[in-house]
């Protein structure tokens, strides 16, 4: 495979980076987001098929298909460019994925408003660990973010990021048959160990705000996970990994 090297910081692409690191407008204007770190291109090399620039810092090695364009910058510049502090020395840019289309399933997360990156990152990559169908809706961060793709540890390139409306998915709930489930603190909400959970789609709400009005009045059913009385939340991530534990037991 041939290597082009690239010395200026000016250098068009590197400025390309950069944008698309910082602008979700970029992102989807130009079809591409940018990742970084060695052990994420090997997950996306292993299991992404839009795969298609590599940057590598001098001295870094990595695996790259032949196809996909390779380029070797300075220590220096890879500094400039990368998000991180301390760069991994490599950064990589891919295609956008086509849409994927929401399908209903029974034993499905519902993520509403979730606007934390490493809260978003980390629910992407426990239902990747778990094998729990999940859908964005409205009001969450953007997966395709390096903050997002970073704490999802390569989830967004193992499983399909389903992105969709609250109209789209309680229509097609609906007309399936399977109950929206929504986790609230409340006194009518039903200890989730006693909820047929499996059957359900289930919202977790945002972290400042919960699940939205809208949902939480059209919801078939509301959740709540036992804490102790001193107790007054979960983290999102957290509350999220619980309900697909619970997903998951016969």
């Amino acid at each position: 495979m041939m290597e082009e090297k690239i010395t200026s910081r000016k250098n068009p692409l590197l400025q390309q980076v950069k944008k698309l690191l910082s602008s979700k407008k970029a992102r989807e204007e130009a079809g591409l987001f940018v990742a970084d770190g060695t052990k994420l291109l090997q997950e996306a090399v292993k299991y992404f098929p839009g795969l298609e620039t590599v940057i590598l810092s001098e001295g870094v090695e990595a695996e790259v298909p032949a196809a996909v364009r390779l380029i070797r910058v300075p220590g220096d510049v890879m500094e400039s460019i990368s998000p991180m502090q301390t760069p991994q020395g490599a950064l990589f840019l891919c295609r956008l994925p086509e849409k994927t289309k929401f399908i209903p399933k029974p034993g499905m997360l519902l993520l509403d408003g979730i606007q934390d990156p490493g809260n978003l990152g980390t629910m992407l990559r426990t239902a990747d660990a778990l094998g729990i169908p999940v859908a964005l809706l409205e009001g969450c961060a953007d997966p395709y973010s390096h903050k997002v793709v970073r704490s999802s540890m390569g989830a967004v390139f193992r499983t399909p990021v389903v992105q969709t409306s609250w109209e789209e998915v309680s229509r097609s709930c609906t007309a399936a048959g399977i109950p929206v489930a929504v986790t609230a603190l409340s006194d009518r909400a039903k200890d989730i160990r006693n909820a047929d959970v499996k059957a359900m789609a289930v919202v977790i709400g945002s972290e400042g705000q919960g699940v939205r009005r809208e949902i939480l009045d059209a919801a078939d059913a509301e959740l709540i996970i036992p804490m102790t009385a001193h107790c007054e939340s979960l983290n999102a991530a957290v509350a999220a990994a619980i309900v697909m534990w619970q997903m998951t037991q016969l």
